[in-house]
């Protein structure tokens, strides 16, 4: 298996269906295909041999999608960077991985000269963009439309498909190695489900493409034949504006989107009909915000993704059936056809049926292991197993349900707290937009569950009256003690709230974080 062969069966059955849509610019098969085999003869000519890494830093667009398949048509292996990092973040994952070369857009040339200087093994930066090439730059363009086209490598099966950077929730980010035959496994995993995306349908990319999230949706879309829609950043006028205008059935949005979205004035009068499914992951969505987004996209089916990029990155889905429970909808749904998941206890011991413990899973989906970190490898893969570090139960019915992340846990007086637990409660509260609870230091309990909460437009929630709203749902040990109210909770690129970055103030004076 390998992934370019999408792209050759989309040439051999239908040569003239667009197949990419970039603002008013749209490539059909044919197109995009000579494109990528250009872009592929471009960077050999640039040097790059079998297995060399070649990062892309730039926006989604159509020259995203040529990257994604350039890269390994040519026999080499991606590596995305994350935009939203600092330049010293950048440079650790180029360096850290031997990138030599890297694709750059329009957006991002400022900081060329930053790169260049704190990477100095940076042999080739290209611009890969719209627009005139920058001095000292090579232009990616001008290389696409001079180069010969050459075969394609067909790289596949056990060869390395890229090395994905970690978000970084938990610390220094860790490139993650996922093969071919991974990614590709995982893709039509999820589809076998029965309840995945349209077919010859239009999907939107508005979620970052440096993410494997979305990376994961693009290639169902190959799969199903779907026509890609290009949003370089997300605003709700502009996601609006490209669901109406280009009829979009697919998108993948996360719930930190979603709430913008449906907060947004620009709703009104909107006119999103033609959206059939709403993928969603990074965290279960509130019945509150799931209700909100079922009344702005009326025919929209709703599925959810749990995993990591370790997982390639999908372990379970909650499909659109699962939904229409609402017992399940706090789940994150079965284990899908190409992975297995168990529960199990520190001692990797597999524990009953609604007992809480550690997520793992494994299947040909899981990744290779990460780049240069042999023992961090052996001790995520232990015994065959990924192990995710979310905390979690399955019931008897085998749909798994995130309580939290291990280290996310609060000891409070002895009593484990699962912070997602408490999250669910008071996202049920109207006052309350959005919201996160962490362990704060405390001197009579040891840690103190602490909400950090975006109140609702125009609402001011108190402690009290958030405690006796929550004590009908959780128990008293469980209530929040203490309360922040804030305009926005810090995300990571993959739209996960950095708990991190809220405690690090709180435990700052103890020297620690937990």
């Amino acid at each position: 298996m390998y992934l370019t062969q999408v792209l050759h069966q989309a040439l051999q059955q239908d040569p003239t269906r667009p197949l990419t849509v970039y603002g008013d610019r749209t490539r059909t098969v044919a197109e995009t295909v000579d494109r990528v085999s250009r872009l592929a003869s471009a960077l050999r000519e640039l040097g790059v041999g079998p297995d060399d890494r070649v990062a892309m830093l730039g926006l989604n667009s159509d020259y995203y999608h040529d990257y994604l398949l350039a890269v390994p048509w040519a026999d080499a292996v991606l590596n995305p960077v994350n935009y939203r990092w600092s330049p010293a973040e950048m440079c650790h994952s180029l360096a850290e991985s031997g990138c030599r070369v890297l694709l750059v857009g329009e957006h991002f040339v400022d900081i060329v000269p930053q790169l260049r200087e704190r990477c100095p093994d940076l042999a080739t930066v290209v611009f890969y963009g719209d627009g005139d090439c920058p001095e000292g730059m090579v232009d990616g363009r001008r290389l696409v439309a001079e180069s010969t086209p050459v075969p394609d490598a067909r790289r596949g099966g056990d060869a390395l498909f890229g090395i994905f950077y970690t978000g970084g929730t938990t610390g220094l980010p860790k490139g993650v190695m996922l093969s071919h035959q991974a990614v590709l496994v995982n893709a039509l995993g999820t589809m076998a489900t029965g309840e995945w995306g349209s077919h010859d349908g239009r999907m939107l990319h508005v979620a970052p493409m440096f993410h494997l999230a979305d990376i994961f949706i693009w290639l169902t879309g190959m799969i199903n034949r779907a026509t890609h829609v290009f949003l370089a950043s997300f605003t709700p006028a502009g996601i609006f504006d490209a669901l109406e205008r280009e009829r979009i059935n697919d998108v993948l949005l996360v719930p930190t989107m979603l709430q913008v979205m449906v907060d947004s004035p620009e709703l009104a009068g909107r006119d999103l009909s033609s959206v059939r499914q709403v993928t969603y992951g990074t965290s279960p969505m509130s019945e509150a915000l799931l209700a909100q987004a079922g009344a702005m996209f009326p025919n929209a089916r709703f599925a959810q993704a749990y995993g990591m990029t370790e997982l390639a990155p999908v372990a379970t889905v909650l499909t659109p059936r699962d939904h229409e429970d609402p017992s399940l909808r706090r789940s994150a749904g079965r284990p899908a056809p190409h992975s297995e998941v168990r529960i199990v206890d520190p001692d990797d011991v597999e524990v009953p049926r609604g007992s809480v413990g550690e997520i793992v899973a494994r299947g040909v989906h899981m990744m290779s292991g990460y780049w240069n970190r042999p023992e961090e490898t052996a001790a995520a893969l232990r015994g065959g197993w990924m192990h995710t570090g979310d905390a979690g139960y399955m019931d008897d019915r085998g749909y798994v349900f995130v309580v939290d992340r291990l280290k996310d846990m609060i000891i409070s007086g002895g009593e484990n707290v699962y912070s997602a637990e408490v999250e669910f409660a008071l996202s049920r509260h109207p006052a309350v937009a959005a919201c996160a609870v962490i362990g704060v230091p405390d001197a009579q309990w040891g840690e103190r569950v602490h909400a950090v909460v975006v109140p609702a437009a125009g609402a001011a929630p108190t402690l009290a009256e958030l405690q006796q709203f929550c004590r009908q749902q959780i128990a008293a040990y469980k209530l929040p003690r203490s309360l922040e109210t804030t305009d926005a909770l810090p995300v990571s690129g993959a739209g996960k709230v950095l708990k991190r970055v809220l405690r690090a103030q709180h435990w700052a004076a103890a020297g620690r974080q937990i």
